[in-house]
């Protein structure tokens, strides 16, 4: 599995837009969570975000909250989506970027953790409560496990604090499109191309645009605006949670094929398989 930032230039100079689709582990069992990694992989995921279910998640919208406290009651545990990933990732070639926020990972210790999530086959972190000022030591030890944590970018940051993001971020960008939490939206916020621009302005890094993401549509409109990465959490989320797995299953791997051709030009997406 090559790493995020060399996936990211592959895309570049084939000038393809990414898509990054999210599921929260153990929703609603492990086993499905396996096999949507698969499915997604196999019609159109460029890079997959799994989402560690926790107790108190602040960036989370209705949708993955309750997916999170649904796995949570299922009794999902860390460790077991660690062994899950270490069991699928050699399968994948979309890199896996771990969601989690900063307590797990301070309660195992900040290099057990990175050491054991590497070992997995985890390429990427996303932890949305980590603020950039405590983030350094935690992106330089990454670093030497071959892990690139990405930082977020509110649509409220100062210009001076985006500079300082994209400073720091590793592999990509997060651009949140909307001031609040994720889920589903009818349409996207205008000021995200605006945003866009000023950003290109700054870094040549990579830019995802995630939080609010729903359908074809918006995130052809996103790609249009000048995104590297489209990233869709709640509407994949909402169709694994379906109550007949395989349903679920085949719905996500629909869901993936319609966003990667709404931001592809020529590009070939593969065909969707449940299973």
């Amino acid at each position: 599995m090559t790493s995020i930032s060399n996936s990211f230039q592959s895309l570049r100079a084939s000038k393809s837009c990414a898509l990054i689709p999210f599921i929260t582990a153990g929703d609603p069992d492990l086993d499905t969570t396996e096999k949507a990694l698969q499915v997604l992989d196999r019609n159109g995921a460029d890079f997959i975000e799994l989402g560690v279910p926790y107790s108190d998640p602040l960036a989370d919208g209705p949708v993955i909250q309750a997916a999170a406290t649904r796995a949570l009651e299922k009794g999902t545990k860390l460790e077991q989506v660690l062994e899950m990933i270490a069991r699928v990732s050699p399968e994948l070639q979309a890199p896996i970027i771990l969601f989690t926020y900063y307590n797990p990972i301070l309660n195992r210790g900040v290099k057990e953790f990175l050491a054991r999530v590497a070992k997995v086959g985890v390429r990427g972190l996303v932890i949305p409560d980590l603020p950039l000022e405590e983030a350094e030591d935690l992106i330089q030890n990454a670093a030497n496990f071959g892990i690139e944590v990405t930082l977020l970018v509110a649509p409220t940051s100062s210009t001076e604090r985006i500079e300082a993001i994209t400073r720091q971020s590793q592999g990509f960008i997060y651009l949140v499109s909307v001031t609040g939490v994720t889920g589903m939206r009818s349409q996207m916020e205008s000021r995200v191309e605006d945003l866009l621009v000023s950003m290109r302005d700054i870094t040549d890094k990579p830019i995802g645009v995630g939080f609010g993401i729903s359908g074809p549509e918006q995130a052809r409109q996103v790609k249009d605006w000048g995104a590297d990465a489209v990233i869709v959490g709640s509407a994949f989320v909402k169709k694994l949670a379906n109550e007949n797995s395989v349903e679920g299953l085949q719905a996500v791997g629909e869901l993936c094929q319609q966003l990667k051709a709404a931001i592809s030009s020529n590009e070939v997406v593969g065909r969707v398989s449940g299973s």
